[in-house]
């Protein structure tokens, strides 16, 4: 079977596998979300949103954000990791939107983009779930790892694998297509160890066979265009 034809087959079993695939990140605005996918980075949506809560009752405009002190903001964030950094680029983000665009998070992955600390993945996250917009399809490291197992990239690079997809996928599954492999790859199909027996897109997927044959989980050396 060919990609296309993998992921024409997909598109009608995931809606019914995971009928209520969403951002599993709370926001309520734009910027909240921003804010929350900055936060994201290397850390679950778990922790997230157990942080942002009292940051989201604390800090309601862009300008909140950039005027925090550095330290405080680190305090607040800590424990999603990497806080210095990602403390260093929600204040320069929303500094950006607060001089440049009026308070309000741009609604376009050229202006997102301008925002200091904001990358293409962010920027879709943004547009799809608070804008509606299917600009791109996130690909964070459950969306790469399933991309590859079942055939439909050979790429290792997130923006590549993003190119590949979006020659795959119609626009308007864009994204819900992230939302769900990533439900997926958290429910399902594992980094290490995928629950293939149970897969209910076992049938498509190349790589779920060599597992249960080898017990290896690995991605499947062949690509179908």
């Amino acid at each position: 079977m060919i990609a296309r034809e993998r992921v024409k087959q997909l598109i009608e079993i995931w809606p019914q596998v995971y009928p209520r695939a969403h951002c599993e990140l709370d926001f309520k605005n734009p910027l909240e979300l921003l804010i929350a996918t900055i936060l994201s980075a290397q850390c679950t949506d778990k922790r997230v949103n157990m942080v942002t809560p009292a940051l989201f009752k604390k800090y309601k405009t862009a300008k909140d954000y950039a005027n925090v002190p550095q330290a405080k903001l680190e305090k607040a964030i800590k424990s999603t990791g990497f806080f210095r950094n990602k403390a260093r680029s929600i204040r320069a983000a929303t500094s950006t939107i607060a001089e440049k665009f009026g308070g309000k998070v741009p609604s376009t992955m050229e202006e997102l983009r301008e925002l200091p600390g904001v990358g293409r993945k962010t920027a879709n996250v943004v547009l799809g779930n608070a804008f509606g917009r299917n600009e791109g399809i996130v690909v964070d490291t459950h969306v790469a790892r399933l991309s590859q197992r079942l055939s439909l990239t050979k790429n290792k690079d997130a923006e590549k694998i993003e190119r590949d997809l979006m020659k795959l996928v119609p626009r308007e599954h864009w994204t819900n297509w992230s939302h769900w492999l990533i439900w997926h790859g958290r429910r399902r199909c594992y980094a290490r160890m995928p629950d293939c027996s149970n897969c209910e897109v076992f049938k498509l997927c190349p790589s779920g066979k060599v597992f249960l044959r080898t017990g290896v989980a690995r991605k499947s050396e062949k690509t179908g265009r």
